[in-house]
């Protein structure tokens, strides 16, 4: 089980939010605590009201809204109202939120089970609950005691494990938009935040391998202009079908401006893992006869690298994009260097003329290289001088040198004496 914890400061739009999926029929209120009669016989309106009159205890409280999300595995889409609602019931009381009114709802719109708990942190006193690094402390406390009081399965145990999404099949997108909706957010949730990608189209790589494409509209559109973004079903040849559905209607929220606060951070996190990709192309190269792309793929999907093609309409390969599945790194060709870009790999493959117009360097790593290319000597030369330029990530100084080093020597007139 896996707790999301979230503060506002208008718990009427968290209400709304979950009423209105009520009303589409995507949602259902399983429960209430502490309401003085049943929620579900109430009126919407005094649903929310009694959270509002109890939030008026405290106008100091501005961030007063609780919104928290409790999510199962796939594996336990059969737990009944009931025991959701136990399990509830139990998590609340262990953060500190026994006594306070609160309505539980069960969502059938996502690729997982899992239900919303909507509260407010003012207590009936007037007194305000202390949520400081209440998701660290208490909820995580919580969180493992429920999984062994009700045989759940443990967040923690399913981390260390390879993540496994399964493709999205294009029949899904004929059964209508909550079937779809489904499919998508489940790859959504197990790829966005777990894959370290730095754009639209690093992440894409990503998703279009199980069937899903992050769609930014044309540079003319409305849709591009206003910075929007959704998410389509793709069939086997990888063309768009169904409709596409907003990034915004998803729970996770996977929005563009979402996605650039971790472009940016992703750009730190990935960089460790930067030399595990080049160095498996290297040994691939020198412990294989590769002539294709398609056979450099082969090898390095064994140890959990994919090779994602870019082609033109003309089929002609303009790009290469790794995705690391053991990492969850993924890196566009060209940030790796020249020898792993498409034209580069090709060069390696030997489906285009090596360019023998690079400059020579002086100075080399021996031990690297010779560690890199013992017993192989099938190696083209070609193939060696592509590695052996990668090994090198030297700065070109342009033959730079400074203003003091370039003053010009006075020059001495004839018959003067020092």
């Amino acid at each position: 089980m896996v707790a999301v914890i979230n503060t506002g400061s208008s718990v009427r739009s968290i209400f709304n939010y979950n009423e209105n999926k009520i009303e589409a029929e995507k949602a259902e209120l399983i429960g209430d605590v502490n309401y003085p009669v049943e929620a579900s016989v109430l009126h919407r309106d005094l649903r929310l009201k009694l959270l509002l009159k109890q939030l008026e205890l405290n106008s100091n409280v501005k961030r007063g809204s609780v919104h928290i999300s409790l999510n199962f595995d796939s594996s336990e889409s059969n737990l009944p109202k009931e025991k959701l609602m136990e399990i509830a019931t139990v998590y609340m009381e262990k953060i500190g939120f026994g006594s306070q009114p609160y309505l539980v709802y069960q969502h059938h719109d996502a690729g997982h089970p899992h239900i919303h708990i909507v509260s407010v942190k003012v207590k009936s006193d007037g007194k305000r609950i202390d949520m400081n690094n209440i998701g660290k402390n208490q909820s995580e406390t919580a969180r493992r005691k429920i999984e062994k009081a009700f045989g759940l399965v443990v967040a923690q145990s399913s981390k260390k494990e390879k993540i496994n999404i399964k493709p999205v099949k294009s029949i899904v997108a004929q059964y209508g938009e909550s079937e779809t909706k489904k499919a998508i957010a489940n790859v959504l949730n197990a790829v966005i935040p777990n894959y370290k990608y730095t754009t639209v189209g690093e992440l894409n790589a990503v998703l279009n391998l199980y069937n899903i494409t992050a769609l930014q509209g044309g540079k003319d559109s409305k849709m591009f202009q206003h910075k929007g973004l959704a998410y389509q079903i793709l069939n086997d040849k990888k063309q768009p079908v169904g409709v596409p559905i907003k990034a915004s209607s998803f729970y996770l929220k996977p929005i563009l401006k979402y996605l650039e606060l971790k472009f940016i951070a992703n750009k730190t996190k990935r960089n460790p893992n930067l030399k595990r990709i080049k160095n498996a192309v290297d040994m691939a190269f020198i412990q294989n006869k590769i002539k294709t792309v398609s056979d450099l793929d082969a090898i390095l999907i064994k140890g959990g690298i994919k090779i994602v093609e870019r082609r033109n309409e003309h089929g002609i390969l303009y790009g290469l994009t790794y995705v690391d599945h053991i990492t969850k790194c993924v890196f566009k060709g060209s940030i790796l260097g020249k020898p792993y870009a498409a034209s580069g790999i090709e060069e390696r493959c030997g489906l285009k003329e090596f360019n023998t117009s690079r400059k020579a360097v002086a100075d080399i790593d021996h031990k690297e290289l010779i560690d890199k290319t013992q017993h192989s000597s099938s190696i083209s030369g070609s193939q060696l001088q592509m590695i052996f330029d990668s090994l090198l990530q030297s700065v070109s100084t342009a033959d730079y040198i400074s203003k003091e080093f370039k003053r010009k020597k006075k020059r001495r007139r004839k018959g003067l004496n020092d």
